[in-house]
């Protein structure tokens, strides 16, 4: 990846936006799409859509912008932050943990602490510390200095973690992957497209979706907007190559290619355009793994039940560690599942394939 890709990865990462407060990172994608689409939209959620013009069948893509997050439930007199969350969370990867704070006057820094184990009962530190036994310290020593710096009850909280590179520019690391790697790729799928010229016959649209890790609720919004005919949903894998995990548990190994879900608990993909994918994968020579995800789900879910039904597949970036702090994942695989997406809605492509194959139906 060059530099500007780069970049603008550092800058969809970096940026504040937990469920339901995306309106600065979908700003950026806004911004960046302007070079390339030929329209932009935005749902009355705050999903943003940026199209390609074709006479085809309107083909959707997805990445949601939302990650994982906290908002404020309370602050004590002694001025500490409880906190409810946004999306899904393991208590066990959030102590010591720093965070960053979005209040009235700006952002701070605060750190997700509990009571400490010198002063618990010993048989009170072989257990787990819950969510609910835990508060968000920023330093402040009453009520009032918390109201003074401007920090309210549902002010939002995301993760304190910057984007970086390792391993020689081979790997990534940070916070949001799941799943603005997603938009990441549809943008820079859907710019190549445009900047190489090549042809396609159909409507592309990309999006940016809202509040999928509280719902799949901007999935919902942005299918009733554009009322696509087929949809490719970007998203992260769960990367199963790390220790305790068997490989039924969680197939994708990170740097081992794209993958792609043949099934989660919202949706089985359309089998013809699943088959459809595989081909093209094989076609064009990138790897392609297969995966299920028995305990989660994506926008997919919401998108492949619109109207009459919407033939639907998610293509995957696998990612180490994803709902928590700091995840890890393949810029070589990321690289492939661009080339994969800008090979399969476009006609003619590099190596004669073409969308005369699209599944029409279910």
């Amino acid at each position: 990846m060059d530099k500007r890709e780069i970049e603008l990865m550092q800058k969809l990462m970096d940026a504040f936006g937990p469920s339901g407060f995306e309106r600065e990172v979908n700003k950026h994608v806004k911004q960046e799409v302007k070079s390339f689409a030929d329209e932009i939209l935005t749902d009355r959620l705050g999903s943003v859509a940026f199209t390609l013009e074709g006479e085809g069948p309107k083909i959707l893509l997805t990445g949601h912008t939302d990650e994982v997050g906290f908002i404020v439930s309370s602050i004590t007199d002694e001025g500490f932050l409880t906190f409810n969350q946004l999306g899904g969370w393991w208590d066990q990867v959030l102590l010591a943990q720093k965070v960053t704070i979005r209040g009235k006057k700006g952002d701070h820094i605060g750190i997700i602490a509990s009571k400490p184990p010198h002063i618990l009962p010993q048989d009170e530190r072989k257990k787990i510390v819950e969510k609910k036994d835990m508060f968000i310290d920023i330093g402040a020593s009453s009520k009032e200095e918390v109201k003074e710096a401007g920090i309210r009850v549902g002010d939002a909280v995301v993760p304190w973690s910057p984007f970086s590179i390792i391993r020689d520019g081979k790997i990534a690391m940070g916070k949001a992957f799941d799943d603005r790697i997603g938009t990441f790729v549809i943008m820079e799928a859907m710019r190549r497209i445009k900047d190489e010229k090549i042809p396609h016959e159909n409507k592309i649209i990309g999006a940016a979706t809202v509040q999928e890790e509280v719902g799949l609720r901007g999935a919902q919004t942005i299918a009733q907007t554009v009322n696509p005919d087929v949809a490719i949903v970007l998203e992260v894998d769960i990367a199963g190559d790390v220790p305790g995990i068997k490989p039924q548990e969680a197939a994708t190994k990170m740097g081992a290619g794209p993958g792609m879900i043949t099934y989660d608990r919202s949706m089985i993909p359309n089998q013809e355009f699943k088959e459809f994918v595989m081909e093209t994968a094989e076609n064009i020579q990138i790897p392609l793994q297969l995966s299920q995800m028995a305990g989660g789900g994506t926008d997919a879910g919401r998108i492949h039940v619109n109207a009459s039904g919407c033939p639907s597949v998610v293509i995957t970036v696998p990612t180490r560690h994803i709902h928590s702090h700091v995840g890890l994942l393949s810029l070589e695989d990321t690289e492939n599942a661009i080339k994969l997406v800008c090979l399969l809605y476009t006609s003619p492509s590099p190596r004669d394939l073409s969308t005369s194959r699209m599944p029409s139906s279910a």
